[in-house]
């Protein structure tokens, strides 16, 4: 089960590049573990540490205050391109991220983000960009407030309508995956496997 998502306001870091793709969020090297905790050390490995020992790079967003404990990351377009690997998306949550915003996502990573209790908001450029500019004036004080009931993000006075469709966002604020959904239905799939075997036996041996 992941955190119900309704309402949620932090610290947003712009990293407003397009194609920001899966292995510069985590690069496979990275990738050592089974679990989805712990991710968030490889997050951004190739741009976040200066060499092998970890040094963090100074001029890295990520690695300056207050952004070290931003929530909200806003990308440019075709966000979390490349290949499909989830731990992207683990990396981003373990790392504390709830809500990505972007002009625009590529379709797998979008979908790992809420199968993960990410929510990712596509929106504008225009709207981006003009965030980005009010968070960078005052990042620690400059939080853009996320109401997923009410389908909008607020920053700078102004409350903006964005689109998501209905199952994507039930499955958000209720905080559950594809597999939790899946799950609820356990009784009835357990009663056809048992049929099934029954009927088939031999596809069971």
């Amino acid at each position: 089960m992941n955190t119900p998502w309704i309402d949620h306001s932090g610290i947003v870091a712009p990293m407003m590049d397009d194609n920001i793709n899966t292995d510069a969020i985590i690069p496979s090297r990275e990738m050592k573990r089974v679990s989805k905790k712990g991710l968030a050390d490889g997050l951004f490995a190739n741009q976040r540490y200066l060499d092998t020992q970890r040094d963090p790079n100074p001029d890295f967003i990520l690695n300056q205050a207050p952004f070290t404990k931003a929530t909200i990351l806003l990308f440019g377009a075709n966000a979390g391109c490349g290949s499909s690997r989830e731990h992207a998306v683990w990396a981003l949550k373990d790392f504390g991220i709830r809500a990505v915003v972007a002009e625009s996502f590529a379709s797998i990573f979008q979908a790992n983000c809420i199968a993960n209790g990410i929510l990712p908001i596509a929106l504008p450029r225009d709207q981006v960009r003009a965030m980005a500019q009010w968070v960078e004036v005052d990042p620690a004080a400059h939080h853009v407030a996320i109401r997923l009931e009410q389908k909008t993000i607020g920053f700078d006075g102004r409350e903006i309508p964005f689109e998501i469709a209905d199952n994507p966002r039930r499955m958000l604020l209720n905080g559950v995956s594809p597999i939790d959904e899946t799950l609820v239905f356990r009784k009835e799939i357990d009663g056809f496997f048992n049929q099934d075997r029954a009927r088939r036996p031999w596809l069971y041996s």
